[in-house]
């Protein structure tokens, strides 16, 4: 099971590549073993198509490191999140192009799609700055996050978590398709924003959308609806 698990990782390392959430080593992503009592955690400085299951780091929720290579510099971040949210077993950290051009501005992305219900929030906020990889980053964005399932970065990049690993990417894959669109919708107008009723509506939706039976794959929820 703990080959299995590390095996998602390197897997969904190279869709972050192939989806075009991140270049190079940019980004990172995990999943917690509660059961083990590790987290399993992408490595730092290997390009995703060189990822192996071997080369998954393992980290015990100490942040002590106890097998594969060095952690990703973003390893506080990881434990800060999976001891704070015990609910979650899974981390996306994204340099997606488009939610990293609003984390620049420092500007959350409004609701301007329902999709952005998908995140269990009415707007994705910006978390303030820190240095990549520090202790301090880790406290502030978990703080900034409360109980939402996403948030911007400011000046680096987005984080999407989840129950599972499909959930937390599907989180970060929609949230940067809104972010694309709110940009396009910028650049020819003004994008006419739902309103805090119409997105009640959006996150009761979302609260029904769950798993199909015998799949490890989330319900798309841009297809569920027609409007």
């Amino acid at each position: 099971m703990l080959h299995h698990d590390r095996q998602k990782i390197a897997e969904y390392g190279r869709r972050l590549l192939s989806d075009r959430l991140t270049t190079g080593t940019g980004g990172n992503l995990s999943l917690a073993l509660r059961s083990e009592g590790l987290i399993a955690i992408s490595p730092s400085g290997i390009n995703y198509n060189d990822l192996t299951a071997d080369a998954i780091s393992l980290l015990d929720f100490n942040g002590r490191h106890r097998d594969g290579l060095k952690p990703s510099s973003e390893w506080h971040l990881h434990v800060e999140l999976y001891n704070t949210r015990p609910e979650i077993n899974a981390v996306v950290h994204t340099h997606s192009r488009f939610a990293t051009t609003f984390a620049l501005l420092h500007e959350p992305l409004p609701a301007c799609h329902y999709l952005i219900g998908i995140a269990q929030a009415q707007v994705i906020r910006v978390a303030p700055y820190a240095t990549f990889g520090t202790a301090e980053l880790a406290r502030k964005t978990t703080a900034a996050l409360g109980r939402d399932r996403c948030i911007l970065m400011a000046n680096h990049g987005l984080l999407a978590v989840g129950a599972d690993m499909p959930e937390a990417y599907d989180i970060a894959l929609y949230i940067e398709e809104v972010a694309e669109l709110y940009y396009r919708a910028r650049c020819l107008g003004t994008p006419v924003l739902l309103n805090e009723e119409e997105m009640d509506q959006a996150l009761l939706r979302f609260r029904d959308y769950g798993r199909n039976a015998g799949s490890n794959q989330a319900t798309a929820p841009a297809k569920a609806e027609t409007a």
